[in-house]
């Protein structure tokens, strides 16, 4: 079992050519899709496979990854008239979507961290403050796993979305809806939690 990047498979849409969508922010895109529902094709086409590698990262399941992202950009495409367009930049609002739509496989991420942890152990490495913003799919040691799993479910959510997504603190608070200074002090309790974590294997 891994946690790689594995591709997207063909169960998603495939892309639309995008026109002059390209130069487009994301949410002149939203906008116009109120009165074009066309030109949602897109933000599909500009974010899908980001969106379908942090979903894939997170279940481990190229299958269901593909169902979550169709499901992401549906809840999206739905929820359009609500996006702020005062925000160029869609893919927190995004992220927040599919960080929702995988709480209802949590059970099966938090059985596949768990069996990883189960693996043949490794002498895990210096942990930094930092180094829980710098965890990666394809390495993730069995210790890391066992700390992940450990988690509850809105700390591994924001660890993985500054982690994985690479989101900054702001647009973690935007993905989650939540105020920056709990982003903070959640990623700071959630460190604290993995580096306990980490040195109980050593």
């Amino acid at each position: 079992m891994t946690l790689g990047l594995p591709q997207r498979a063909g169960a998603l849409p495939p892309p639309t050519p995008a026109g002059d969508a390209t130069a487009a922010t994301d949410a002149t895109l939203i906008g116009e899709s109120l009165a074009d529902p066309d030109r949602f094709a897109g933000l599909f086409d500009r974010h899908a496979d980001e969106i379908h590698r942090y979903v894939a990262r997170r279940l481990d399941d190229v299958t269901t990854a593909d169902d979550v992202t169709a499901e992401t950009f549906l809840v999206a495409f739905r929820k359009r008239a609500r996006y702020d367009l005062g925000r160029a930049d869609a893919r927190p609002w995004l992220y927040g979507i599919a960080s929702n739509l995988i709480s209802g496989h949590r059970r099966s991420e938090t059985r596949r961290l768990k069996a990883l942890a189960r693996q043949a152990p490794e002498r895990p490495a210096g942990f930094e403050d930092r180094s829980a913003e710098r965890v990666t799919a394809d390495r993730l040691r069995p210790a890391l796993a066992a700390a992940l799993a450990g988690l509850g479910s809105a700390e591994r959510d924001l660890l993985l979305l500054v982690a994985w997504a690479d989101l900054t603190y702001e647009e973690a608070a935007q993905a989650l809806g939540i105020p920056i200074g709990t982003v903070r002090s959640r990623l700071s309790r959630t460190r604290t939690k993995i580096r306990r974590s980490l040195e109980s294997h050593r």
